[in-house]
Parts: structure tokens; C-alpha cells; sequence
């Protein structure tokens, strides 16, 4: 997934793990998609798509992530659950639906959900979030709805107290049939014409309603397919004369299937995301509404960033550049200081992206100046997270930078910026944030290790990644794990070449070590050149020891 805060967070490369792995032979393809976990990704919410997000995302931040993943096992596989665990499992449900506004039944269902959809462990608060959010979006756009037909009415009713206890496939195929009624109402009024148009119109957004009511059941259920198709069915009901509702159903399809696109690689679902943002803007004019426009360009820049990043050209993430500079000049520092700063972040992923393509260093240091821009307005005692999300990227930023330089004075930077948003990463809170923190800090400390004299900095890089593999564990994110473990090996390496006698060659073992375990993990595509560096530094080992 890709890296956007509200519409789009942060992408941290691993700054010297591409240039040491290019050097090593390694394919930079696969590396990349190997390493993509390990630098700061971060699934976009779409702004405007849901509703009661605000107390939903506190409510649910506020919990332990351990107890959040034990509860998704427990109700996943209750069979296997002890009894003690499921009286506990049921209390903690029980409490968070009162805190959250639902029934107990309700949160339950959460939770099955993601274990039927065996959402990754460090995962469940976001994807629990995303459900909690679609779920009370569905719920109030039900409590609004007021069918004519007694039938119909009675049919939504009924779908409205089914899904308040937490079944939603019996909620759907009520609002399936719902949506029959209504959809045979509007094909009477139209064949008899005996209504007026203004009730084929009520009919017709009822309509649409009750699919966008299945499309936000999908989305609760993370089938983004299968939303984006109710809502695309959504929006050729919309009668003409009501284009903010048209404007809308077309945003929560381009939002689904942006998701679909990010979260699941698939480049498709990217391309009908962007054309469907094309849509909205045709409905969301500038001159109309201002800031919905811009909102809309800053969207339509996540997915050109997005399926940018993915293509070998530079022709998306150049759009991605014109399209925030164009949100931009709506969403003025004075105007929406947040939401400036938000595509301030936005407009630097894709100035990054693009400078790490080009041999020149002018994108990057675009990119330094958006992202300062951003925490200009990220103050860190009000946006705390936020705050350290722009600091990784500027420091992704800095250090791609520096490896275009022959100084180190952006290395330096980068180093800072990344032990500045370790402040707000604690281990004990955000353990794997914390671990990519500590590796991208690594590679820094390498890089500024490999131009300085003296080992001080290798040593920082090898006990930054030490700290890193505390978290990133083979068994929790064993590609992570294994990247890591490359990693480790370039700094132990250099580190082992700097000194003599013993202390050089335990550094050099431990580097075969590490590439000894990575060797276990790695692609295929890897494999050779893994061994290779390996074979190398054992061959060295032994030159040293027959001395």
C-alpha cells in the first residue's frame, strides 16, 4: 500500500539499501517490492468517503493493538478459544461497543470479519477503524432513509435493525430487496407516468441510496470490488439537477477502487480510479465548490502517485506533481492550514519519486522544501503523528539526496530527522513504525559511515538495525526481516574492511552471518548475488585467520 495521512501518508525508501543492493547486482525491482513494508507505508483514507470517523479513530487508538489482534483470533476461531479467553474477548467487546455506539453483536462481527479476511496482526486497528467507519456510515444513511412504498419501508427498517446487531449479510439481502421495490416503483412511475417527476427523482435516489447502503456493506467488509460496482450502479440512477449526489457516489467508487488498486497491486483498479476522479471533477467544478475541487485534485494525485510509483515512466507522477500544485492554489496556508500542509506532504512524495528517477538532485530538494513546508504547519504538540510521519519523509528525502552528493551534510539531516521521529515512534506504542525507523536510520548512519573515516557511524548503523530486528522478527515480517539482515551485512562488512585483528574479523563473520540468514528468506532473484557477498567475506575470513 501506499503512504498517505487522510488522503495520502508517507513512503520511506530504505536510502542506501537500493544503492548497496544496485552495487551488489541485486535486481532494484525486487528489492523494491521486498523492502516497501520496511519503509513507512501507509494505507490512504480518502477524505469525505465516510462519516464519525473522528470519535470512531480515537476510541479505537486508544487500545492496546495486542489485545485488538487476540480479540480477532479469539472470535476468528472460537472453537480453538478457551473459555477464559472468550469471556474476556466478549467484556473487551462489550466495552468497546459502548464506548463506540454499537451493539456488542455488532463489534463481535467486526472481529470475525477481519480474521475471515486474515487481516495482518499489525493491521487490525486500522482495518478495525476502516469497518467501524463504513459500518456507522451504513447505519446512518439507513436511519435517513424514508421509502414511500409500506413494503419497501418496512424492508429498510428491518435491514437497519439486523445490521445494528451485527448481521450483515442477512442487511443485505434485505437491502437487495429494498432495493427491488424501489427500482419496480420507479419503473411504474416511468411506464404509467402517472407521478410527477419529482417522485421518479425520490424514487430514483432511494434507489441509489439502498446501493450505495450494499456499497458501504462491502467496504465494511473490505470486498472494494464489489463497493465500487454498487457504487458505479449508484450513480446511474442519480437523476439529472442533483449533481452533488452524483459528485458523491462517483467519489466512493473512485475511493473503492483506489483501494482495491493501492492495497491489492492492482494497476487496473488504479487506472479506472483515476478516470473516475475525472468524473468527479466534471461535477465538482472549481468555480462551484473551491475546496471540494481541490480536494478532488489532491485525490486524483494519490492514484497518479500510486500507479506512478509502479510504472518504469515518469509521466503519472509528473501529472501527480501539476495536480497537487493545482490543490494547492485553493488550499492556501491561510485558507485550510492543515489540509496545505497535507498536500504540501502529498506534492513531496511525488517530487521524491520522481527525483530518484533523475540523475539531477532539483526534484529532491523540491521535495525537502514541500515537506519543511508541511511541518511548518504539523506543529508536534498538536499533530503529534503527523508531525513524525513528515519527519520520515524528509528524512527519506534528505538521504536520497545525500547519496546524489559527495557530502554528508544531507546525510546528517536525514540522520536527525529520523531520530526526530523515533521521539514520537516509541517502541512500546508503534513497535514496528519504531523497528523502520530504526533500520531507515541504519542506512543513513551506513551511508555517512562509508564517506567518514573512523567507525563510530558503522557501529550507530549496526546497532540500529540490531534494535530493528527486535521487532522485525522472521516470523512477524519475514521479508522485512530478511532485508534487514542485507543491510547488516553492507554495514558489518565496511565495518570489518576499516579493522584489524580480532574486532575485524568478528565484524566480518558477523556479516556472513547476516547474509547467511537473509539467504534463508530472499527471492530467488536475490539468491546469487546474496551468496556471492557472502562467499567473498568467508573467503577474507579465512585470509585473516591463516595470517
Amino acid at each position: 500500500m501506499r503512504r498517505h495521512q487522510q488522503e495520502v501518508g508517507a513512503a520511506f525508501p530504505a536510502l542506501v539499501f537500493w544503492a548497496v543492493a544496485a552495487a551488489a547486482g541485486l535486481p532494484l525491482a525486487s528489492v523494491k517490492a521486498a523492502s516497501t513494508s520496511g519503509t513507512a507505508i501507509e494505507s490512504i483514507v480518502i477524505e469525505g468517503s465516510v462519516s464519525g470517523g473522528s470519535t470512531i479513530n480515537n476510541t479505537i487508538n486508544k487500545q492496546d493493538p495486542a489485545v485488538l489482534a487476540a480479540m480477532t483470533k479469539t472470535f476468528a476461531d472460537q472453537m480453538a478459544a478457551s473459555s477464559e479467553a472468550k469471556a474476556q474477548a466478549e467484556g473487551k467487546a462489550a466495552e468497546l461497543a459502548t464506548k463506540l455506539g454499537f451493539t456488542s453483536a455488532a463489534v463481535v462481527e467486526f472481529f470475525k470479519i477481519l480474521g475471515e479476511q486474515d487481516v495482518p496482526e499489525e493491521k487490525v486497528p486500522a482495518r478495525l477503524i476502516e469497518v467501524a467507519i463504513h459500518f456507522a456510515q451504513t447505519r446512518d444513511a439507513l436511519a435517513t432513509l424514508a421509502p414511500d412504498d409500506p413494503h419497501t419501508a418496512e424492508l429498510a427498517r428491518s435491514a437497519k435493525e439486523v445490521l445494528d446487531s451485527g448481521r450483515l449479510t442477512e442487511a443485505d439481502i434485505l437491502l437487495d430487496q429494498a432495493r427491488e421495490g424501489e427500482l419496480a416503483a420507479l419503473r411504474q412511475a416511468r411506464e404509467l407516468k402517472q407521478k410527477a417527476q419529482e417522485a421518479e427523482d425520490r424514487h430514483a435516489l432511494n434507489a441509489a441510496k439502498l446501493l450505495a447502503g450494499r456499497g458501504n456493506i462491502a467496504l465494511t467488509q473490505l470486498r472494494y470490488v464489489e463497493a465500487a460496482e454498487h457504487f458505479k450502479q449508484a450513480t446511474v440512477l442519480v437523476p439529472s439537477g442533483h449533481p452533488d449526489e452524483l459528485a458523491d457516489y462517483l467519489h466512493r467508487q473512485a475511493d473503492a477502487l483506489y483501494r482495491q488498486g493501492d492495497e491489492q497491486g492492482d494497476n487496473a483498479a488504479l487506472r479506472k480510479s483515476i478516470e473516475t476522479w475525472h468524473l468527479v471533477l466534471e461535477q465538482r467544478s472549481r468555480e462551484r465548490v473551491p475546496l471540494e475541487w481541490a480536494m478532488t485534485q489532491s485525490n486524483l494525485g494519490n492514484a497518479l502517485e500510486a500507479l506512478g510509483e509502479r510504472e518504469s515512466g515518469t509521466a503519472r507522477l509528473e501529472e501527480a506533481v501539476a495536480v497537487y500544485r493545482a490543490a494547492l492554489e485553493e488550499r492556501t496556508r491561510e485558507r485550510v492550514p492543515l489540509k496545505w500542509a497535507m498536500t504540501q506532504n502529498n506534492l513531496g512524495n511525488a517530487l521524491r519519486a520522481l527525483g530518484e528517477r533523475e540523475s539531477g538532485t532539483a526534484r529532491l530538494e523540491e521535495a525537502v522544501a514541500a515537506y519543511r513546508a508541511a511541518l511548518d504547519e504539523y506543529p508536534r504538540e498538536r499533530v503529534p503523528l503527523k508531525w513524525a510521519k513528515a519527519q520520515m519523509n524528509l528524512g527519506a528525502a534528505l538521504g536520497t539526496l545525500g547519496e546524489h552528493e559527495n557530502g554528508t551534510t544531507h546525510l546528517e539531516e536525514a540522520v536527525a530527522a529520523y531520530r526526530a521521529a523515533l521521539e514520537e515512534y516509541p517502541r512500546e506504542r508503534v513497535p514496528l513504525k519504531w523497528a523502520m525507523t530504526q533500520s531507515n536510520l541504519g542506512n543513513a548512519l551506513e551511508a555517512l559511515g562509508e564517506r567518514e573515516s573512523g567507525t563510530a557511524r558503522l557501529e550507530e548503523a549496526v546497532a540500529a538495525y540490531h534494535l530493528s530486528l527486535e521487532e522485525r522478527t522472521r516470523e512477524r515480517v519475514p521479508i522485512d526481516w530478511a532485508v534487514t539482515q542485507y543491510a547488516l551485512g553492507i554495514a558489518l562488512q565496511a565495518l570489518g574492511d576499516r579493522e584489524s585483528g580480532m574486532a575485524g574479523l568478528k565484524a566480518l563473520k558477523a556479516a556472513a552471518a547476516a547474509w547467511e540468514a537473509c539467504l534463508t528468506i530472499a527471492p530467488p532473484e536475490w539468491v546469487q548475488s546474496v551468496k556471492t557477498r557472502r562467499d567473498e567475506t568467508q573467503a577474507e575470513i579465512g585470509r585473516r585467520s591463516a595470517k
